[in-house]
């Protein structure tokens, strides 16, 4: 054991030498995670609109006049949809809030002088205190623009009033205010024949609340990343693990081209002695390069796993994955420049296809199946996993089975492949 210890610390050192080892295992990751972190933290869109979802159960003419409203607004962005996926949106944090229109809408629009107003539903988490006061303020501001059609155009007043009198006829006589009503309405429409602006109908009636908002609460979950960088962190610590491997897999083939490997052997090392302390050399270097990575992720960029115990275990298990690929990466050339263009060759696409340079999750349904052949894949899966989707011990099993697996595999066929060499 000692032995293997001295010889992965020699290649520890040899590492530190290596100025462009440090450079492609440390500073390169950490600038992809940055500037990554950057474009992905923005909106991309530098629009100061309020999205919102809307909903309209009602589907009358009014609750749709209501909405098209709504969709003018220059301070916001309408996404029409369903009671139950607004409210979903609104809980995932996807939209900042969701208005529902629900049935009766229509029916209580064109009821200003009699009953209920009409209501709509605003949903929306109480943490945003201000947003909240802002969307009620555009909603009463949308009642009350209905209202004043109504009386600015005489062939719908009259319409209104109208019906309004044939409603009134069945109410009882004992109610109180049938009578009053009865007299208002029939002045009124005398009045509204009489083609005077809307205005002055409107200043010799009595104040009707235009809309009745009730407002419901509904708190965002936490179902993805706090931050850009809660996504970009994990790539950049998989380039630093490439660039461990490819580091420690063309020091093997140099080893080996330069004589160094056969001086090793004729000492009292084995060949499981040199393979093993290579291995923990990687596999160190690794755990090192995921550690800094991620420390300097938590202090400067809050990136905050959900789970240190779950990152843990994905971090050992992308480390047993790819000191495993290591090891195969080493037989893949006879010299130096072989080695590095053929791991390279390999590595390159599928880091590519496994979101080590796009996310997973905005890939198309067809490169996310393709995707599950790449370790990469399941390396970032299972850190996502941990930092902010929430991954329970039972859904990290797989990823980090299988990337264990993959170490596992590769290591056997590369240590079976370099001792026939």
């Amino acid at each position: 054991m000692r032995a293997i210890l001295a010889l992965a610390l020699k290649d520890l050192r040899i590492l530190l030498r290596a100025r462009t080892g440090i450079f492609f295992t440390l500073i390169f990751p950490l600038l992809v995670a940055v500037f990554f972190g950057i474009i992905f933290s923005g909106n991309g869109t530098g629009s100061s609109k309020i999205p919102i979802a809307a909903a309209d159960e009602d589907a009358s003419q009014a609750s749709r006049a209501f909405i098209a409203r709504l969709q003018k607004n220059e301070n916001l962005t309408i996404t029409q949809t369903s009671r139950d996926e607004a409210s979903k949106l609104v809980r995932q944090g996807k939209l900042m809030a969701a208005v529902v229109l629900p049935r009766g809408f229509g029916a209580a629009s064109e009821r200003f002088f009699y009953g209920n107003p009409p209501k709509v539903e605003l949903w929306i988490d109480p943490s945003r205190k201000a947003e909240t006061a802002m969307l009620q303020g555009l909603l009463f501001q949308q009642g009350a623009e209905s209202m004043q059609k109504v009386f600015s155009d005489r062939a719908a007043s009259k319409e209104m009033v109208q019906k309004a009198l044939g409603d009134l006829g069945q109410l009882s006589d004992t109610d109180q205010t049938k009578a009053p009503l009865n007299r208002f309405l029939s002045e009124l429409d005398r009045f509204v024949d009489t083609r005077l602006q809307g205005q002055q109908a409107a200043s010799n009636a009595p104040a009707w609340q235009p809309l009745a908002i009730d407002t419901k609460e509904t708190r965002e979950e936490s179902l993805g990343p706090r931050n850009g960088y809660e996504v970009t962190f994990p790539q950049g610590i998989l380039w630093g693990i490439l660039g461990c491997v490819m580091t420690f897999g063309i020091g093997i083939v140099s080893e080996r081209t330069r004589g160094t490997m056969v001086r090793l052997q004729m000492s009292p090392l084995t060949r499981i002695h040199l393979l093993a302390g290579k291995a923990v050399a990687c596999f160190t270097a690794i755990l090192i390069v995921e550690a800094g990575l991620f420390a300097f992720g938590r202090v400067c960029f809050r990136v905050r796993p959900a789970s240190w115990g779950l990152l843990t275990l994905a971090g050992l298990s992308a480390a047993i994955a790819f000191v495993g690929i290591m090891m195969l990466t080493s037989t893949l050339g006879k010299t130096e420049q072989a080695a590095a263009g053929a791991g390279w060759a390999v590595m390159m696409p599928l880091t590519m296809l496994g979101g080590g340079m796009v996310p997973l999750f905005v890939m198309p349904g067809w490169m996310v199946t393709a995707s599950n052949l790449s370790p990469v894949k399941w390396a970032i899966l299972a850190m996502e996993g941990a930092i902010w989707r929430g991954f329970s011990l039972r859904e990290m099993l797989l990823p980090c089975g299988i990337l264990v697996f993959v170490g596992v595999v590769c290591f056997a066929i590369g240590t079976r492949t370099f001792r026939s060499e």
